[in-house]
């Protein structure tokens, strides 16, 4: 018969996640100690310190944990609306910790740095995200709106959210970007039929269209790299 969870009160003072923390930094901590602290109980059966480890076993890893949708997290015992919160938050702002700092100014010049940069945003998304860089004329980053989410071919990027984000922040052109969670990174033809509409879109207003990036697993595709950028222009705007 397994024997019943002591709490962490109950534990000597050094051995405790807050208290080693303090006196050690977090450093020390191991992940599902972090996780305790933001738990801060446990529940019947499990102090939170197995609890923290109980939910990186549902996820496989911390990183799981982050890309995770939201509705991965629904039903999951002992893990109430505010904890739930706690955690979503956290594991957010470690997420964008994790990329680079918009307050540096971010330039856009080639469909290299455009891989990276979305690369660093979109890859291990569990779902598909839809988002656009605006750009000046010397490739600064205005904006880099999230456009959709869900699934690109069913949840539709509006053209006018995108055309009114580009009036609103003054671009000179955009790079489109999406993620393809499961599979190749190669372009489906609802992907370069967006990638018409969106020229389409924006050639009234003057604003260029530099690439539509694709992030995969473990690949990308680039509409302008490839040279199917041109093809469809040539085709649809000509």
């Amino acid at each position: 018969m397994k024997k019943p969870s002591k709490g962490i009160a109950s534990w000597p003072e050094d051995e405790r996640p807050r208290e080693r923390l303090l006196s050690r930094g977090s450093h020390s901590l191991t992940d599902a100690e972090l996780i305790a602290i933001l738990l801060r109980v446990g529940i019947q059966g499990q102090n939170a310190v197995e609890l923290g480890r109980a939910l990186l076993s549902r996820f496989g890893s911390l990183n799981e944990m982050m890309s995770a949708p939201l509705s991965a997290w629904d039903g999951i015992k002992g893990l109430g609306g505010a904890k739930k919160a706690q955690l979503l938050a956290a594991l957010e702002l470690g997420r964008r910790a994790a990329l680079p700092d918009a307050r540096e100014r971010i330039t856009i010049k080639s469909t290299k740095q455009a891989d990276e940069y979305y690369s660093a945003r979109l890859r291990g998304l569990s779902e598909e995200h839809f988002r656009i860089a605006y750009l000046n004329r010397q490739g600064k980053l205005l904006d880099d709106a999230l456009i959709a989410e869900g699934v690109v071919d069913s949840v539709r990027p509006h053209m006018r959210t995108i055309v009114a984000k580009a009036l609103q922040t003054n671009a000179s052109a955009l790079i489109a970007a999406h993620n393809h969670p499961s599979g190749a990174s190669d372009p489906s033809e609802a992907d370069k039929y967006l990638t018409v509409d969106i020229m389409r879109a924006c050639q009234p207003i003057g604003v260029k269209i530099l690439d539509h990036v694709i992030i995969a697993a473990k690949d990308t595709f680039s509409f302008a790299d490839s040279g199917l950028l041109d093809v469809l222009h040539l085709e649809n705007l000509s």
